[in-house]
């Protein structure tokens, strides 16, 4: 009789860090950045309680900011380099680039674990806008596709809150914790 095997949620690592003081595309990429709890990265331009997004703080500066921190996957570095791309990490507006997980797979409410102290709760998409096109001439088209029904694919990341504060680098760990069933698929934010 075969050995039950217990389904690990998927680990991966950070390859790349940054922040922005100032709205602006394209982050700085950091040794480190400090998370903190509610609020986001430290002396990040998104940082704070509430929306700090231009178009959102036009439509409800109250509203909660669901977009504190926001990650992408270095696989889709690698899949636009395959198209010609050079994206750099960072440059896509990203705080944090990871390796190893699929972050677009996630559910709502994962909790990411990174480095010692720190945890994000994935909240949803970034929904990719008209300023990827403006950075490079095509890219809007690589980082948004349709599934076989038609429906819309972004994969220009995800955003989320913090839980819990702590100080990241390229190089740490991170852990996934799936939320309860039933699992909701994330969207955008």
């Amino acid at each position: 009789m075969p050995k039950p095997t217990s389904r690990r949620p998927p680990a991966g690592r950070v390859v790349a860090v940054a922040a922005a003081s100032k709205h602006a595309f394209s982050k700085v990429a950091a040794t480190d950045i400090a998370l903190v709890e509610g609020l986001g990265v430290l002396g990040d331009a998104h940082s704070g309680a509430t929306v700090k997004h231009r178009s959102r703080v036009a439509r409800d500066p109250t509203q909660p900011n669901l977009r504190q921190v926001h990650l992408i996957h270095a696989e889709l570095l690698d899949e636009l380099a395959g198209k010609g791309f050079d994206v750099a990490p960072a440059a896509l507006g990203e705080n944090i680039t990871t390796r190893g997980i699929d972050l677009l797979a996630l559910p709502t409410g994962a909790e990411l674990q990174i480095g010692a102290t720190a945890v994000v709760e994935v909240t949803g998409l970034r929904n990719p806008c008209s300023q990827i096109e403006r950075f490079r001439r095509g890219l809007l088209a690589e980082v948004v596709d349709r599934d076989e029904d038609g429906g819309v694919i972004r994969k220009a990341g995800v955003m989320g809150v913090v839980l819990a504060g702590g100080i990241v680098r390229a190089g740490d760990a991170v852990a996934v914790r799936l939320p309860a069933q039933p699992h909701r698929p994330l969207a955008p934010v």
